[in-house]
């Protein structure tokens, strides 16, 4: 019941409710270190991945695209020469015997395109490839324009190997990988809130490591269903994708569960870093690697999102040549996620263990004293 006050009032929350906080008490207590650096960390990912994306994408410029010349041997040292002598180096040109010889690099992915020229006229053609990224076709076509018109000559453009019709500017490949890398990470960090970014033991570990292999196949299952019979953008490859779409979220997730036993929560905002803020701007989606500044040229083949877009583009349109070096990459990831998770659960399990408090002991029952029965 209400307790009197001496102000003739009731205490409703009688003598030994705690006394209210004032406003500077309840700031000192919400406001920890651990907050002040969770809340930091998020901005530094923020700042991260708007300078990121910016830096790659604001002014793009080809660099030592590799294409092949076909001509006879007599004019081809010379064509070879004067492309890869152009200001800034945007070429890398090579000589082929044929232009047979040229269709068969563009489609193994040796080279990006092939410029074939006709000695006995003016007229020479460009052979490209827009569905490995139509941005690198539309940079060569301006640079073997100009730098033919300068010697009076004419270039025909023939894409001998065009994106599918509803995988406009042959981005489907990239957010399909996308959607599967933000699934793959986003599925361990929940289950690292859930039960602890640490497992509790070896056992809890391999449950988890199993839990999200299961749920990348179903995730990689999603992805193709979407990308082939729904909506037909990447159509006729359904096996290669959903594969290929296991073994990325596979590889996302299993990465991102090793961060968190090595670093907790924190672990979490790490594999954004390398997947999100560094990985998603250097994938070669909207702009090719030949056309991104070098530190972004460098990184990404070696990052999952990299790799995985390379995966899926190539086993779509170019026959899956040129995969064997992504797959091994999401490979890669998938593996030392597994043997990080292990081995540093194996070797903080039994500390944890042995920071537990022994158990109560429990007092003995007496014994009934009485006459025998």
């Amino acid at each position: 019941m209400p307790i009197p006050t001496p102000s003739g009032r009731d205490d409703p929350d009688g003598p030994g409710a705690p006394a209210a906080h004032g406003f500077r008490a309840e700031l000192r207590d919400s406001v920890t270190l651990r907050a002040v650096l969770l809340v930091a960390g998020v901005l530094f990912l923020q700042l991260g991945f708007i300078l990121s994306y910016i830096h790659a994408f604001h002014s793009p410029t080809p660099s030592r695209i590799p294409i092949a010349v076909a001509a006879p041997a007599s004019v081809a040292q010379q064509a070879v020469s004067a492309l890869n002598a152009l200001d800034s180096s945007p070429l890398n040109a090579r000589a082929v015997g044929d232009e047979a010889s040229a269709r068969r690099l563009i489609r193994q992915r040796a080279v990006d395109a092939a410029l074939v020229i006709n000695p006995t006229g003016t007229t020479d053609t460009l052979l490209v490839a827009s569905a490995g990224g139509p941005a690198v076709s539309q940079a060569v076509t301006a640079v073997a324009e100009k730098t033919e018109a300068a010697q009076q000559r004419q270039v025909k453009v023939t894409d001998i190997l065009p994106s599918a019709p509803n995988d406009s500017r042959s981005l489907s490949s990239f957010y399909l990988v996308i959607g599967w890398m933000v699934g793959g990470y986003l599925a361990a960090a929940i289950l690292g809130i859930a039960g602890g970014a640490r497992p509790a033991n070896l056992h809890r570990t391999t449950i988890r490591l199993g839990t999200m292999a299961v749920y990348a196949a179903v995730s990689g299952l999603g992805g193709a269903l979407i990308a082939d019979p729904l909506l037909d953008a990447l159509p006729g490859h359904f096996a290669a994708l959903w594969g290929i779409g296991t073994l990325v979220v596979f590889a996302s997730a299993a990465a991102t569960m090793a961060l968190q036993v090595l670093f907790g929560i924190a672990g979490i905002g790490v594999a954004i870093l390398f997947f999100v803020v560094l990985g998603n701007p250097s994938a070669g989606g909207p702009y090719p690697s030949p056309l991104l500044p070098a530190f972004w040229r460098a990184i990404g083949q070696a990052l999952p999102p990299g790799a995985g877009t390379t995966a899926v583009r190539n086993a779509m349109y170019f026959s899956g040549n040129a995969t064997t070096g992504a797959l091994l990459t999401l490979a890669a990831y998938a593996a030392a996620g597994i043997a990080v998770s292990l081995v540093a659960t194996g070797f903080t399990w039994p500390s944890r263990r042995s920071r537990r408090p022994a158990p109560a002991a429990q007092p003995r029952p007496r014994e009934a004293h009485g006459p025998a029965a």
